[in-house]
């Protein structure tokens, strides 16, 4: 008995897998995918971290301004002024302080030896000090001869910056805010 196969498919050596140049270029495509997709990610996480760092810093800012302000309207004068320190007789005739640490990088707020911490991470701060007047047909006062007669307004300005993955990267903009004592 002769068997004899009619119908025979021939398997071309081509079609059989893939070649060593084809699986190294698709492994290529995949590797530069995953390398865009990861860098993305990574700057994606760094915006959100940056925007989270800023928002934080404004509203710690926003929170001592407002400290500093509804504090200092309400002082009866300005006892002392020096670079990093404001001192004032309080409302109630006790010593009100306003102090910067700029080696802690800290701003200090200090009234009947309780001291709580306004603002961390401060890199800059300066308190001037300004009669009420200003100056004729300009928005700017007149500076002061001494501190504890004719101080009617105190200047403040400061800037504030964080570290993000280990670099100062997101510094929050200067404030500044001019506050008149309306004891006095």
């Amino acid at each position: 008995m002769v068997c004899k196969i009619t119908f025979t498919k021939q398997v071309r050596r081509r079609e059989a897998a893939y070649t060593l140049v084809e699986t190294s270029v698709g492994m290529g495509l995949v590797v530069v995918l995953i390398l865009a997709v990861v860098s993305f990610s990574l700057y994606s996480a760094r915006s959100f971290a940056g925007l989270g760092n800023y928002v934080d810093l404004e509203t710690s800012s926003q929170k001592a301004l407002d400290t500093m302000t509804r504090d200092i309207r309400q002082t009866r004068c300005l006892e002392q002024i020096k670079p990093n320190e404001l001192v004032f007789r309080d409302w109630d005739g006790k010593t009100l302080s306003f102090r910067y640490a700029p080696e802690q990088k800290t701003l200090l707020r200090e009234k009947d030896g309780a001291i709580q911490v306004l603002l961390s991470e401060c890199d800059f701060l300066v308190f001037s000090n300004y009669q009420r007047n200003p100056y004729y047909a300009q928005y700017e006062q007149y500076p002061v001869t001494t501190a504890a007669t004719n101080t009617k307004l105190i200047s403040v300005s400061w800037l504030c910056s964080r570290k993000i993955t280990g670099t100062r990267l997101n510094t929050e903009s200067v404030q500044t805010a001019k506050i008149v004592i309306r004891n006095q």
